[in-house]
């Protein structure tokens, strides 16, 4: 096997290199201001659940904006989606630093300020995501996926130890503060960022449209449905360790913030190393071992931090932890940006993490309830009970192998001339593409016609039917809706060259002279005459 190309490469990439320095500073400020947030917390309550909340707090609007964050970032210029989303974070954290600095901060104050830091981090983590295919190649893209990776959790080795020596010396308002400061040097990268404009003759697709369209793709992609089950349940089970950390270090090991942020940090290295060795990992393993393997390394890390009294110990198992998130999230994230076109890749991205943080904001809840009632080490050993569990799930539904179809638009499509002036908002649509196709090729035509199906409704057909007519069993029509012309335009463009292959292979079936015959008929109730006057002949 040749040598894989190391990822440092990408770092050729002058954009790919700035925005990735940008959000090193991004990213640590983030940390440091995690840290800050979770250990005022246990100053301002007792109560485990409310530390524990401070992580869901985060977690939760991304799993409840995500999806809306994704429709943005299919529809709008993903560019000034995420300066929006900095800069809301930027005035946020400014406003939490002046409220600790006064002394004004409750416990639901705390989590409302870090519940509207993680609403600008659902905004922009869909159109962050997706720009990386606008950056760098198909080929790059799981390097680039494991730089970003590497990047978080480089800044997760130091971030957190500087959190927790800040706090110490100087109280949580400084954590805040340089959290606030930390967005300047993304909104500076992002203003100089000159970001590819996509061409389109179309209207903007319709909210509410859009939003339907990522949940049919998604509904209708099998490989999709399973990364992102599997992702909720990593999300559930793995953010034990992240929410209970807290109430380890203060109970268990008697620390500080100071051991918590270095705890934190050997998390951080072991994401670091997960990153460098991930690549590796694929050239001898399927994916399906790797994150089988990391789902069980995972728990046996929960088991050992829960009740190990040895602040070496649980640093260890942070380390092997660290490694499995990172490889286990990269993978995900991979498979999902390598299996979605680029025209729904958004909204694809932003249900996987609905799905993964969802579970992260739950299980937040979940434990911090747990560990309330039974203790810290016992909630941690339940989570790595599922972990294993989740593990398991993988035999009956294996993560799929990076996928190897070009999800280029096939761009075969040309607009047909039309007697009748129509809008893009003309319709509703039918559409009959007739074939003629012989008996002997019956079992072939209807098996190819099941995979038809489900890439017409996932491309945006409405009730797609095969009919056979019964004096002429040889003619078989192909019947769909669309809503509206500019629909149907947009239906058609969302081919890909992956799609072709299945096109070829009806088009081989049909016996008729030329190709199938293609009906496209606007429905009217009644005939307005102003309306369906036919243009002069063409």
């Amino acid at each position: 096997m040749p040598d894989r190309p190391s990822p440092l490469i990408l770092f050729r990439n002058q954009t790919f290199r700035s925005l990735w320095v940008a959000s090193l500073a991004s990213n640590f400020g983030g940390l440091v201001q995690a840290v800050g947030a979770a250990w005022l917390m246990t100053s301002l309550s007792n109560s485990q659940s409310m530390v524990a909340l401070v992580q869901g707090s985060v977690t939760l609007p991304i799993m409840v904006f995500s999806l809306m964050a994704g429709v943005f970032a299919d529809n709008f210029d993903r560019r000034r989606v995420m300066l929006i989303a900095q800069g809301f974070m930027f005035v946020v954290s400014v406003t939490l630093t002046f409220m600790a600095l006064n002394g004004w901060l409750s416990p639901w104050l705390l989590l409302g300020f870090t519940f509207l830091i993680g609403c600008g981090t659902a905004l922009h983590n869909p159109s962050w995501q997706a720009t990386m295919g606008d950056i760098v190649t198909r080929e790059e893209l799981p390097a680039a996926v494991s730089l970003n990776s590497m990047g978080f959790n480089l800044m997760r080795s130091i971030g957190p130890a500087a959190g927790g020596a800040i706090v110490a010396l100087a109280g949580a308002a400084a954590a805040f503060a340089v959290n606030a400061f930390s967005y300047v040097a993304i909104i500076l990268a992002l203003l100089r960022w000159k970001a590819p404009v996509r061409d389109t003759h179309l209207p903007r697709e319709p909210m509410g449209s859009a939003f339907a369209a990522g949940l049919r793709y998604v509904a209708m992609s099998p490989n999709l449905l399973r990364v992102i089950l599997r992702g909720f349940w990593f999300g559930l089970a793995a953010i034990a360790l992240l929410a209970l950390l807290p109430v380890v270090v203060r109970e268990t090991l008697q620390g500080n913030a100071f051991v918590y942020g270095v705890l934190l940090g050997c998390f951080g290295l072991g994401a670091v190393a997960g990153a460098l060795t991930s690549a590796r990992l694929r050239d001898r393993f399927n994916n399906e071992t790797i994150t089988r393997g990391a789902f069980v390394l995972y728990g046996v890390g929960c088991v050992v931090l829960g009740f190990s009294p040895s602040a070496v110990a649980s640093g260890a198992a942070l380390l092997l932890t660290g490694a499995c998130w990172v490889i286990v999230l990269s993978m995900f994230n991979v498979t999902i940006q390598l299996s979605t076109p680029r025209w729904v890749v958004g909204r694809v991205l932003a249900l996987y993490q609905t799905g993964t943080f969802g579970g992260m904001a739950g299980g937040s809840l979940i434990w911090g309830l747990m560990a309330e009632r039974s203790g810290p080490g016992a909630a941690l050993a339940v989570a790595a009970v599922l972990l294993v569990l989740g593990a398991l799930i993988g035999l009956r539904l294996p993560l799929p192998e990076f996928s190897g179809l070009n999800l280029d638009p096939l761009n075969r499509f040309r607009e047909p001339a039309l007697r009748f002036d129509l809008s893009y908002r003309s319709g509703p649509v039918l559409v009959m593409v007739d074939y003629e196709i012989a008996q002997q090729d019956v079992p072939e035509f209807l098996s190819a016609m099941a995979q038809r199906r489900r890439v017409r409704i996932r491309d945006g057909a409405q009730q797609w039917v095969l009919l056979r007519d019964l004096q002429h069993p040889e003619h078989w029509s192909e019947s769909y809706h669309v809503p509206t012309w500019g629909e149907y335009i947009r239906h058609n463009e969302r081919r890909t060259l992956a799609d072709a292959a299945l096109a070829d292979r009806l088009r081989a079936l049909h016996r008729g002279a030329g190709g199938p015959v293609v009906h496209r008929m606007i429905e009217r109730q009644t005939v307005p005459l102003r309306d369906d006057m036919l243009l002069r002949d063409l």
